[in-house]
């Protein structure tokens, strides 16, 4: 008798359904056949996608799908970091002009490696020169080699393509789920079928049997993937899996959103994604070539949305009667388990957390990497489930901590929003972090000086999800710094003496750069054939 899964039935076509599709595929081969079952596709506003740097080597490599393949199908660009605007300063929000000096409000999270000196982060070094006034300039330019390289909107290739930093990219979703659509299909062999869920058969252990269809297909399968977004039309809504909701964590619950025409000649391509804090939550900009994908991201309880959208086209002087605008509302949290019986959600199905840190694709492959990790037979051991489900939970919390620490600490409380967010308790583990990091401790730190090992060892990754270096470039850009240096660099006369030399290379690497990379527009022109 054949125990194995032999058949994966996956409802919903956008990006979590084709990635789900893609992924399991390659990795589960011919051994299972896959169906994909989504509604016919329902014309919706491309307004930008951005992402975390392993999404290459993690999900794009896994395929055996180049970067500037998907690069180009894809409408893509490059994202360095993520430039916060406007998030210690009160007043309504406002994009900080090109050039501006450093009295302005604006840091970046940088996707950059952080260097090492004697085998501690050069994070605390740069704070230790801080809090002996030895050094006025701001973190995210002192620690890292890319922030003028952003600021002087350059590309993280050379004119050759030769990577020259770290990076992540931007990239209209829309062209993404049809690219790995064709992907499925073409190459992989996966079944796709253009109709709408009629029904859901069950079996009396609870399992799902079957799915049946508007024009009366059945479709039988082992296991079932949730793909449906929000709605959660099998984990939710059939298994009746309780959704948590996280509001009290977290207030923004809507937003509004548009794609804006962008002169990339006369005014050049951002290679980051810019966050920018409005009075009653922040907007995204988030550019591709041609034009730039935003939307402003709201709590609903501190605007209504008439008010979101005069704010927000005020932005950007748009006029909206005549724009388009996607009206967006979504639920923050994560089902009480991804994983029910045989059925798992995938994507917003399975959980939300507004886009501050770009963790919607990651949240897709990190939860297909587990669940080939996990994966099981016909028998669905409950272990196996239960340690997904704890995985997924752990990536999500710890995430969603991260993202509230970002309101929490932010200086702002110059609007009712502003201050009910410092009202908001941190929960125990993020509020051991800030303890960690108030005593001059480094958080999730590598226990290697090779960074570039750590950021290639996926497992690794996903349970150190946000290390020192995320939290120092949001915590110290914000202003929130800690009590007291590192206590044991006191004892470490040497490396504190001769840091200076990191920092000088530092510099004379960010020179170098500037003078050697193209300027983003240029190389994507080349890139895109254009």
């Amino acid at each position: 008798m054949n125990d194995s899964v032999e058949s994966i039935v996956i409802l919903g076509g956008g990006t979590a359904g084709w990635m789900s599709a893609t992924y399991l595929k390659k990795a589960l081969g011919d051994t299972v056949h896959i169906t994909l079952v989504a509604a016919p596709d329902i014309p919706t506003l491309g307004v930008g996608e951005a992402t975390i740097p392993n999404l290459q080597t993690a999900f794009f490599d896994f395929l055996g799908i180049e970067e500037d393949e998907w690069m180009r199908e894809c409408n893509a660009s490059y994202k360095m970091a993520i430039r916060f605007v406007n998030w210690r300063t009160p007043g309504p929000g406002r994009p900080v002009p090109r050039g501006s000096d450093d009295g302005e409000d604006e840091f970046y999270h940088s996707f950059g490696i952080l260097p090492y000196h004697h085998g501690i982060p050069l994070s605390h070094y740069w704070f230790d020169r801080r809090w002996r006034g030895r050094t006025t300039r701001p973190f995210d330019r002192s620690c890292y080699r890319e922030p003028p390289v952003m600021r002087a909107r350059k590309s993280p290739r050379w004119a050759d393509g030769t990577r020259a930093t770290n990076y992540a990219w931007h990239f209209d979703a829309h062209l993404v789920a049809d690219f790995l659509r064709r992907v499925a299909t073409e190459r992989f062999g996966v079944h796709h079928v253009e109709d709408r869920l009629e029904h859901v058969r069950r079996r009396p252990s609870g399992f799902i049997d079957a799915v049946t269809t508007g024009e009366g297909r059945t479709l039988e399968a082992d296991l079932f993937v949730d793909c449906s977004g929000f709605r959660g039309l099998l984990i939710n809504q059939e298994m009746e899996e309780p959704f948590l909701d996280m509001s009290d964590h977290l207030l923004n619950d809507s937003a509004v959103a548009t794609a804006v025409p962008h002169d990339d000649s006369a005014h050049g391509v951002e290679p980051y994604t810019s966050a920018i804090a409005m009075p009653s939550g922040w907007t995204w900009k988030i550019p591709m070539p041609g034009r730039f994908g935003t939307g402003y991201v709201y709590s609903s309880a501190f605007a209504t949305e008439d008010e979101a959208v005069r704010d927000f086209c005020a932005l950007w002087g748009l006029d909206p009667e005549r724009h388009q605008l996607n009206r967006i509302r979504f639920r923050v949290g994560r089902n009480r388990r991804a994983w029910v019986r045989n059925c798992v959600g995938i994507g917003t199905s399975s959980c939300f957390v507004e886009p501050l840190e770009s963790t919607g694709i990651y949240f897709i492959y990190a939860a297909l990497y587990q669940l080939v990790k996990h994966f099981p037979d016909k028998s669905f051991d409950q272990v196996l489930i239960d340690r997904f489900n704890r995985e997924i939970e752990v990536m999500f919390d710890d995430t969603r901590d991260f993202i509230q620490a970002h309101f929490h600490c932010s200086p702002r409380t110059d609007t009712p929003f502003w201050r009910a967010n410092k009202e908001i308790a941190l929960g125990e583990e993020m509020r051991e972090k800030i303890r960690c990091y108030d005593a001059g401790l480094a958080i999730n730190a590598p226990a290697t000086d090779d960074a570039q090992v750590y950021y290639g060892n996926f497992e690794e990754e996903f349970r150190n999800f946000w290390n020192n270096s995320n939290y120092y470039s949001v915590l110290a850009g914000l202003g929130y710094l800690p009590d007291k240096p590192l206590p044991k660099l006191r004892h470490m006369p040497e490396a504190v003496e001769t840091v200076d030399r990191v920092f000088d290379r530092i510099r004379d690497e960010q020179k170098y750069l500037l003078n050697t990379l193209p300027s983003c527009h240029e190389y994507l022109n080349a890139q895109h054939g254009r």
